[in-house]
Protein backbone atom coordinates (compact mmCIF):
# COMPACT_ATOMS: atom_id res chain seq x y z
CA UNK A 1 0.00 0.00 0.00
CA UNK A 2 1.35 3.78 -0.93
CA UNK A 3 1.41 5.42 2.10
CA UNK A 4 -0.87 8.14 2.84
CA UNK A 5 -0.86 10.89 5.74
CA UNK A 6 -2.37 10.54 8.77
CA UNK A 7 -6.24 12.60 8.97
CA UNK A 8 -5.93 15.50 11.70
CA UNK A 9 -8.54 15.89 14.13
CA UNK A 10 -12.08 17.84 13.91
CA UNK A 11 -13.19 19.86 16.05
CA UNK A 12 -15.98 21.25 18.66
CA UNK A 13 -18.61 22.42 16.81
CA UNK A 14 -22.54 24.05 16.08
CA UNK A 15 -24.89 22.14 14.03
CA UNK A 16 -26.03 23.84 11.36
CA UNK A 17 -29.41 23.53 9.19
CA UNK A 18 -29.23 21.65 5.85
CA UNK A 19 -26.73 19.06 6.65
CA UNK A 20 -27.42 15.48 6.06
CA UNK A 21 -28.59 13.37 8.58
CA UNK A 22 -25.14 11.12 7.95
CA UNK A 23 -22.92 14.56 8.79
CA UNK A 24 -25.35 15.13 12.04
CA UNK A 25 -24.66 11.54 13.28
CA UNK A 26 -21.00 12.34 13.71
CA UNK A 27 -20.29 14.45 16.96
CA UNK A 28 -16.72 16.69 16.82
CA UNK A 29 -13.66 14.99 18.87
CA UNK A 30 -11.41 17.67 19.98
CA UNK A 31 -10.30 21.53 19.29
CA UNK A 32 -8.01 22.21 16.71
CA UNK A 33 -7.46 26.01 15.63
CA UNK A 34 -6.96 26.93 12.26
CA UNK A 35 -3.30 28.09 13.11
CA UNK A 36 -3.08 24.58 13.12
CA UNK A 37 -4.83 23.27 10.37
CA UNK A 38 -2.35 22.24 7.93
CA UNK A 39 -4.97 23.07 4.82
CA UNK A 40 -4.97 26.59 5.65
CA UNK A 41 -3.13 27.77 3.21
CA UNK A 42 -4.94 25.93 0.74
CA UNK A 43 -8.55 26.75 1.91
CA UNK A 44 -7.98 30.98 3.93
CA UNK A 45 -6.77 34.07 1.98
CA UNK A 46 -3.30 34.99 2.36
CA UNK A 47 -1.98 38.03 3.16
CA UNK A 48 -3.78 38.46 6.81
CA UNK A 49 -1.46 38.15 9.54
CA UNK A 50 -1.69 35.01 12.13
CA UNK A 51 -3.66 36.93 14.74
CA UNK A 52 -6.15 38.57 12.18
CA UNK A 53 -6.82 34.77 10.96
CA UNK A 54 -7.42 33.58 13.99
CA UNK A 55 -10.04 36.30 15.10
CA UNK A 56 -11.72 36.42 11.62
CA UNK A 57 -12.10 32.60 11.00
CA UNK A 58 -12.83 32.02 14.47
CA UNK A 59 -16.15 34.42 13.99
CA UNK A 60 -17.23 31.77 11.29
CA UNK A 61 -17.72 29.32 13.55
CA UNK A 62 -16.38 26.73 11.43
CA UNK A 63 -17.89 22.98 12.19
CA UNK A 64 -15.82 20.06 12.10
CA UNK A 65 -17.93 16.77 10.39
CA UNK A 66 -17.07 13.17 9.56
CA UNK A 67 -18.74 10.97 6.78
CA UNK A 68 -18.04 7.40 6.37
CA UNK A 69 -17.26 6.24 2.90
CA UNK A 70 -20.99 6.30 0.70
CA UNK A 71 -22.37 8.76 2.90
CA UNK A 72 -23.76 12.36 1.86
CA UNK A 73 -22.83 15.47 2.72
CA UNK A 74 -25.81 16.84 1.51
CA UNK A 75 -28.48 15.80 -1.67
CA UNK A 76 -30.02 17.70 -4.68
CA UNK A 77 -32.84 19.53 -3.22
CA UNK A 78 -31.13 20.22 -0.18
CA UNK A 79 -31.21 23.60 1.22
CA UNK A 80 -28.22 26.23 0.42
CA UNK A 81 -27.01 27.79 3.17
CA UNK A 82 -23.21 26.56 3.47
CA UNK A 83 -20.00 25.82 1.90
CA UNK A 84 -17.81 23.10 2.26
CA UNK A 85 -14.14 22.91 2.52
CA UNK A 86 -12.84 19.08 2.47
CA UNK A 87 -10.13 18.51 5.30
CA UNK A 88 -9.31 15.17 4.99
CA UNK A 89 -10.67 12.14 2.63
CA UNK A 90 -12.15 12.23 -0.74
CA UNK A 91 -15.71 13.66 -2.14
CA UNK A 92 -17.33 12.84 -5.35
CA UNK A 93 -20.46 14.94 -7.20
CA UNK A 94 -23.02 13.33 -9.15
CA UNK A 95 -26.37 14.35 -10.39
CA UNK A 96 -28.92 11.54 -11.22
CA UNK A 97 -30.01 11.33 -14.99
CA UNK A 98 -33.21 10.89 -16.48
CA UNK A 99 -32.63 7.34 -17.42
CA UNK A 100 -31.69 6.79 -13.68
CA UNK A 101 -27.94 6.65 -14.06
CA UNK A 102 -25.29 8.58 -12.12
CA UNK A 103 -23.32 11.52 -13.78
CA UNK A 104 -19.71 11.82 -12.02
CA UNK A 105 -19.36 15.91 -12.14
CA UNK A 106 -16.30 16.05 -9.77
CA UNK A 107 -14.08 14.36 -7.63
CA UNK A 108 -13.08 16.79 -4.27
CA UNK A 109 -10.03 16.58 -2.29
CA UNK A 110 -8.26 18.27 0.84
CA UNK A 111 -8.75 21.96 0.13
CA UNK A 112 -11.55 21.91 -2.04
CA UNK A 113 -14.15 23.76 -1.66
CA UNK A 114 -18.24 22.72 -2.76
CA UNK A 115 -21.80 23.31 -2.15
CA UNK A 116 -21.78 26.57 -4.35
CA UNK A 117 -24.00 24.43 -6.95
CA UNK A 118 -26.72 25.94 -4.56
CA UNK A 119 -25.96 29.58 -4.48
CA UNK A 120 -28.04 30.16 -7.87
CA UNK A 121 -31.32 28.66 -6.37
CA UNK A 122 -30.90 28.71 -2.34
CA UNK A 123 -30.88 24.52 -3.25
CA UNK A 124 -28.09 21.89 -4.42
CA UNK A 125 -28.16 20.57 -7.80
CA UNK A 126 -25.95 17.64 -6.92
CA UNK A 127 -25.48 14.72 -4.62
CA UNK A 128 -22.17 15.27 -2.52
CA UNK A 129 -20.79 11.60 -1.29
CA UNK A 130 -17.92 10.67 0.58
CA UNK A 131 -15.39 7.93 -0.88
CA UNK A 132 -13.91 7.29 2.03
CA UNK A 133 -13.63 8.36 5.80
CA UNK A 134 -13.54 12.03 5.38
CA UNK A 135 -13.47 14.97 7.39
CA UNK A 136 -15.14 18.21 6.08
CA UNK A 137 -15.68 21.92 7.45
CA UNK A 138 -18.62 23.48 7.10
CA UNK A 139 -18.92 27.55 6.74
CA UNK A 140 -22.26 29.16 6.71
CA UNK A 141 -22.77 31.11 3.91
CA UNK A 142 -23.84 33.74 5.45
CA UNK A 143 -21.53 33.91 8.14
CA UNK A 144 -18.95 33.86 5.21
CA UNK A 145 -20.54 36.83 3.80
CA UNK A 146 -20.38 38.86 6.63
CA UNK A 147 -16.23 37.78 6.96
CA UNK A 148 -15.85 39.35 3.13
CA UNK A 149 -17.57 42.85 4.16
CA UNK A 150 -15.66 43.56 6.74
CA UNK A 151 -11.86 41.88 5.22
CA UNK A 152 -11.50 42.54 1.62
CA UNK A 153 -8.80 39.94 1.74
CA UNK A 154 -11.27 37.87 2.48
CA UNK A 155 -13.55 38.72 -0.33
CA UNK A 156 -11.56 38.62 -2.58
CA UNK A 157 -10.56 35.22 -1.31
CA UNK A 158 -13.78 33.83 -2.16
CA UNK A 159 -14.17 35.57 -5.10
CA UNK A 160 -11.05 33.67 -6.45
CA UNK A 161 -12.28 30.05 -5.38
CA UNK A 162 -15.55 30.69 -6.76
CA UNK A 163 -13.35 31.88 -10.34
CA UNK A 164 -11.28 28.23 -9.87
CA UNK A 165 -14.66 26.39 -9.67
CA UNK A 166 -15.76 28.07 -13.19
CA UNK A 167 -12.43 27.32 -14.61
CA UNK A 168 -12.21 23.95 -13.51
CA UNK A 169 -15.79 23.56 -15.06
CA UNK A 170 -14.71 25.50 -18.53
CA UNK A 171 -11.05 22.45 -18.10
CA UNK A 172 -13.88 19.98 -18.01
CA UNK A 173 -15.34 21.14 -21.10
CA UNK A 174 -12.53 21.67 -23.05
CA UNK A 175 -11.41 18.00 -21.79
CA UNK A 176 -14.98 16.38 -23.16
CA UNK A 177 -15.31 18.70 -26.21
CA UNK A 178 -11.70 18.29 -27.61
CA UNK A 179 -9.68 15.22 -26.57
CA UNK A 180 -10.02 11.83 -27.39
CA UNK A 181 -10.10 9.31 -24.99
CA UNK A 182 -6.32 8.41 -24.71
CA UNK A 183 -5.75 11.99 -23.75
CA UNK A 184 -8.99 12.11 -21.67
CA UNK A 185 -7.24 9.62 -19.25
CA UNK A 186 -3.86 11.14 -19.51
CA UNK A 187 -5.14 14.31 -18.55
CA UNK A 188 -7.48 12.55 -15.65
CA UNK A 189 -4.14 11.34 -14.11
CA UNK A 190 -1.80 14.40 -14.78
CA UNK A 191 -4.84 16.48 -12.77
CA UNK A 192 -4.22 14.32 -10.01
CA UNK A 193 -1.03 13.99 -10.17
CA UNK A 194 -0.84 18.06 -10.07
CA UNK A 195 -3.46 18.34 -7.29
CA UNK A 196 -1.84 15.60 -4.77
CA UNK A 197 1.70 17.20 -5.51
CA UNK A 198 0.07 20.54 -4.26
CA UNK A 199 -1.02 19.01 -1.03
CA UNK A 200 2.45 17.52 0.17
CA UNK A 201 1.35 14.06 -1.41
CA UNK A 202 3.23 12.12 -3.98
CA UNK A 203 2.92 13.12 -7.25
CA UNK A 204 3.69 9.47 -9.24
CA UNK A 205 2.10 7.24 -5.95
CA UNK A 206 -1.64 7.34 -5.43
CA UNK A 207 -4.78 5.20 -4.70
CA UNK A 208 -7.52 6.24 -7.65
CA UNK A 209 -10.43 7.01 -4.97
CA UNK A 210 -12.94 6.56 -8.17
CA UNK A 211 -13.87 3.22 -9.88
CA UNK A 212 -12.91 2.73 -13.40
CA UNK A 213 -16.75 3.24 -14.20
CA UNK A 214 -16.90 6.46 -12.64
CA UNK A 215 -13.72 7.93 -13.96
CA UNK A 216 -15.42 6.77 -17.36
CA UNK A 217 -18.45 9.02 -16.17
CA UNK A 218 -16.64 12.04 -15.41
CA UNK A 219 -15.01 11.41 -18.31
CA UNK A 220 -17.63 10.73 -21.07
CA UNK A 221 -16.32 7.53 -21.71
CA UNK A 222 -17.40 3.71 -21.07
CA UNK A 223 -15.83 1.22 -18.76
CA UNK A 224 -14.72 -0.70 -21.16
CA UNK A 225 -12.33 2.01 -22.91
CA UNK A 226 -11.32 3.18 -19.39
CA UNK A 227 -10.22 -0.09 -18.47
CA UNK A 228 -8.54 -0.84 -22.37
CA UNK A 229 -6.94 2.51 -21.70
CA UNK A 230 -5.33 1.90 -18.40
CA UNK A 231 -3.85 -1.42 -19.83
CA UNK A 232 -2.07 0.22 -22.85
CA UNK A 233 -0.23 2.91 -20.70
CA UNK A 234 0.94 0.14 -18.23
CA UNK A 235 1.77 -1.98 -21.34
CA UNK A 236 3.62 1.49 -22.89
CA UNK A 237 5.37 1.42 -19.55
CA UNK A 238 3.95 5.10 -18.71
CA UNK A 239 2.09 3.63 -15.31
CA UNK A 240 1.83 0.77 -13.08
CA UNK A 241 -1.50 0.02 -11.99
CA UNK A 242 -2.33 -2.67 -8.70
CA UNK A 243 -5.68 -2.43 -8.36
CA UNK A 244 -6.83 1.13 -7.28
CA UNK A 245 -3.16 1.90 -6.40
CA UNK A 246 -1.65 3.73 -9.42
CA UNK A 247 2.23 4.62 -9.54
CA UNK A 248 3.18 7.21 -12.92
CA UNK A 249 6.41 5.99 -14.43
CA UNK A 250 6.93 8.84 -17.06
CA UNK A 251 4.96 11.80 -16.26
CA UNK A 252 6.48 13.19 -19.66
CA UNK A 253 5.01 10.39 -21.13
CA UNK A 254 1.73 11.07 -20.65
CA UNK A 255 2.00 14.48 -21.21
CA UNK A 256 3.48 13.24 -25.06
CA UNK A 257 0.03 11.18 -25.30
CA UNK A 258 -1.23 13.92 -28.55
CA UNK A 259 1.89 13.28 -29.98
CA UNK A 260 2.56 9.59 -29.44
Amino acid sequence: MFAEKAAAPVSNATTFRGLSRDVLAWKPQSDVSYSECRLRELCLPRGLSDGSLEALFSAAVFAHRRLRSGQALFRAGDAFDSVYLVRSGFVKTVVLLEDGREQVTGLHMPGDMLGMDGLASSRHVSDAIALDNTEICVVPYERLETLSQQAREVQRHLHRMFANEIVREQRMMLLLGSMNAEERVSAFLLNLSERLTARGYSPSHFVLRLTREEIGSLLGMKLETVSRIFSKFQKAGLIEVDGKQVRIVSINGLRGIPNR
